[in-house]
């Protein structure tokens, strides 16, 4: 049986993305590694062992997760193996995401000199993009004139606009005609007229958080974190900052609530209201 075959065209056929199907696959693979037996053999046993095995080696919540998501996917959906996995999912720890204030964001952006770099991450910023939804982003993914674009297949294959910094519109303008970019191509464009890749980004933000003195452990979707941030600190609603994120639940969204300043969020303190 091709494991890895099957796992592919599944995984496509469902609308997984690329990096989950190859997360999944990766994962089936070490336990296969271990259990040493034909698909149609393995019993809830062997993947209980198998669980308990990267316990011993002190895996992460995320981790066991993940691996038990591609066993119950492969096994349950693609083989139609009832092995009736009620196996509990491992809590993870709930830790918040760092973000920038608004004034190390301003120092980030200054401290970037090439103007297209500088355009990348005032894009990221300023619209909460994913670095995979920067770098794969079109020329005919922009409404300018209206001042919104559109994320195509983004995480979880979804679509959703966001919205153009007003302050980028010119900026966005002349990068195109200066760069005689088509239709079709990619926005920002990397080496033989691909589309960068995510590490060239991670590098720009890396360098320009080192140059600007910032001491956190700043990456592309520190911008992401600091947008949603931001615009909760700015008096915006959750229901608002869900729809630009792309959140399917409102909890993820609430995350940010906990980011933002008490003050920014008009949070009053009961004891300032007692007489």
């Amino acid at each position: 049986m091709d494991v890895e075959d099957l796992m592919k065209r599944e995984g496509l056929r469902r609308g997984f993305s690329h990096r989950t199907i190859i997360t999944y696959l990766a994962c089936l693979k070490k336990f296969f590694k271990r259990c040493q037996k034909e698909p149609s053999y393995v019993t809830k046993a062997d993947i209980r062992e198998y669980l308990d095995h990267l316990i011993e080696k002190s895996a992460a919540g995320n981790t066991l997760n993940v691996h038990l998501s591609a066993l119950k996917f492969f096994f349950e959906e693609i083989l139609c193996k009832r092995l009736l996995l009620y196996i509990k999912y491992s809590k993870t720890p709930q830790t918040l995401p760092t973000v920038l204030t608004q004034e190390e964001t301003v120092r980030l952006v200054a401290a970037i000199s090439n103007k297209k770099h500088k355009l990348m991450i005032q894009l990221m910023y300023g619209a909460g993009l994913r670095v995979s939804e920067l770098v794969h982003m079109k020329v005919q993914d922009l409404e300018i004139p209206k001042r919104y674009g559109w994320i195509r297949k983004g995480k979880g294959n979804k679509d959703r606009m966001f919205v153009i910094p007003d302050s980028l519109l010119q900026d966005i303008t002349v990068h195109v005609t200066q760069e005689q970019l088509q239709f079709h191509d990619c926005l920002f464009k990397g080496r033989k007229s691909h589309h960068l890749h995510p590490r060239s980004v991670q590098e720009i933000v890396k360098r320009a958080a080192s140059k600007a003195g910032i001491a956190k452990n700043v990456h592309p979707h520190t911008l992401r974190h600091s947008f949603a941030t931001h615009l909760i600190e700015n008096g915006y609603d959750v229901t608002s900052v869900q729809s630009l994120l792309g959140h399917s639940s409102m909890g993820t969204t609430m995350t940010y609530l906990h980011l933002a300043p008490s003050k920014m969020i008009s949070v009053k303190s009961p004891l300032d209201v007692l007489k």
